[in-house]
């Protein structure tokens, strides 16, 4: 079997060691970079299998690194596990919005990272959904419509992220039923895209907030996932 390749933009050297040791013990070879323009300038010339990418980054930040990554054809497949010390839903959910396939709290048990390393390794890549269709869903005050792409409560639009807006349309078009984190991703993405049940968590608190008081007709459902309240 091939080594894979792991590219880690981290300007912490500590980080850089330790992750070194652990990938190479599991036939991995790591290149550290300490910048985001680093690690564009390391992509140019060379192919790698992941990117560990740490959100606080000086000079450009993560955010922009994965956002220009996902841009441009010769590196949008590649897979990224975002870094975070930052206890931010937005900035997390900006990033996985961009295509990271998952990401990691700060400080992190490296055997937990090596861990997740594998799982996303494993994954097909992903399948963009062609867009969306379906009869505009009106329930009380809220109105998703799916081919105009637009939510609106008591008349006022809500700016909602892709992921965001498929959600909201399947639970919503299926009152009182409810679905797994997995059935969410499985409908919302595709089958052959796969992330980790926190995420979907992640998701769903954003599109809570957003959705203000209509948020509450998202129910948690303990033990199974969640399901939109019937009216």
């Amino acid at each position: 079997m091939s080594r894979k390749m792991i590219l880690l933009v981290e300007d912490e050297h500590d980080i850089h060691e330790l992750l070194k040791f652990h990938l190479e013990r599991e036939n991995m070879d790591l290149h550290p970079v300490d910048t985001g323009e680093e690690a564009l300038q390391f992509l140019k010339d060379h192919a790698v299998s992941l990117i560990l990418l740490d959100l606080m980054l000086p000079g450009m930040d993560g955010l922009d690194v994965c956002r220009h990554l996902k841009a441009q054809p010769d590196t949008r497949d590649i897979p990224i596990i975002m870094l975070t010390a930052k206890d931010s839903e937005a900035d997390i959910v900006t990033g996985l919005e961009m295509g990271a396939a998952d990401y990691v709290p700060k400080p992190f048990s490296p055997r937990v990272l090596v861990a997740r390393i594998r799982a996303v390794l494993r994954r097909p890549v992903p399948v963009v959904p062609t867009g969306d269709t379906g009869p505009v869903i009106q329930v009380g005050p809220l109105t998703v419509d799916p081919e105009r792409h637009k939510v609106e409560v008591k008349g006022k639009e809500i700016q909602l992220t892709y992921t965001e807006f498929r959600i909201l349309q399947l639970l919503a078009e299926n009152p009182g039923r409810a679905f797994t984190r997995q059935q969410i991703v499985d409908q919302v993405r595709g089958e052959s895209y796969t992330v980790t049940e926190r995420i979907v968590d992640v998701q769903m608190v954003s599109l809570r907030k957003k959705l203000g008081a209509i948020g509450d007709w998202i129910e948690t459902v303990r033990g199974v996932g969640y399901r939109f309240k019937e009216i």
